[in-house]
């Protein structure tokens, strides 16, 4: 049985750099992390030797890698060897098709789940034990999961996105202090559903329509990637 890690000692968060990628769904990961050192007091600066941005908040440190979300894994390898970190002490942010939007979900360990980052995570650290919160960001619709999570937020969901980044900001500051056991018991809970109005007995049972939720984030290398 897997152990919680006693400390995170190194917050990354997942995107795509440059203008072309700002505010779009799959910068989840750096938009929280954003929000996360505003609160620490602490800015990013760049670290060519980590081929990424970091920030500085006591023994804390946050990291928002600058390869192109494929090779995310190389920024994330090259920091932890720099600074000695276990994979069980980084706690990685990014987005994820398969929830809703704005959903989150904590986990100790996992595998990439279609994720290009975390797929090279996963292959650069040689292991899939590290914690992760994943960020919900819908389904893709008619426009194909490459055009979703490439897209922006409709802007008539400001408020209500501002309200999901805040609370996964919030979600990692608990890990930060709390731990992770208590960080999952408070924001992976399920909501109740409300019970089923009853129905009227039918000659034939109903036949299930149901569609299958997206499985997979195989997202090809954004343009410029390499």
């Amino acid at each position: 049985m897997n152990s919680e890690p006693a400390s995170i000692r190194l917050i990354v968060g997942l995107g795509n750099p440059g203008r072309d990628y700002e505010h779009t769904r799959h910068n989840a990961g750096f938009l929280i992390l954003d929000r996360l050192a505003r609160r620490l007091g602490s800015a990013f600066g760049n670290e060519r030797k980590l081929e990424g941005h970091l920030a500085k908040a006591g023994q804390l440190l946050l990291l928002k890698p600058q390869t192109f979300m494929n090779l995310s894994g190389r920024s994330v390898a090259a920091a932890a060897q720099f600074y000695r970190i276990k994979p069980e002490e980084i706690l990685v942010v990014y987005d994820d098709a398969a929830l809703p939007e704005g959903k989150l979900r904590l986990r100790l360990n996992g595998s990439a789940g279609g994720h290009n980052g975390m797929r090279s995570l996963i292959a650069c650290l040689g292991t899939d034990q590290f914690p992760r919160l994943r960020f919900g960001v819908g389904g893709s619709g008619e426009r194909g999961l490459v055009g979703h999570v490439l897209g922006r937020w409709d802007p008539g969901v400001a408020e209500e996105l501002d309200k999901s980044l805040e609370n996964a900001a919030d979600a990692v500051t608990m890990v930060s202090l709390c731990g992770l056991a208590a960080a999952m018991n408070h924001f992976n809970r399920e909501e109740k559903p409300a019970p089923a109005a009853p129905k009227k007995p039918r000659s034939a049972p109903a036949q299930d329509y149901t569609a299958s939720p997206p499985n997979n984030q195989n997202i090809p290398t954004p343009p410029n990637e390499s």
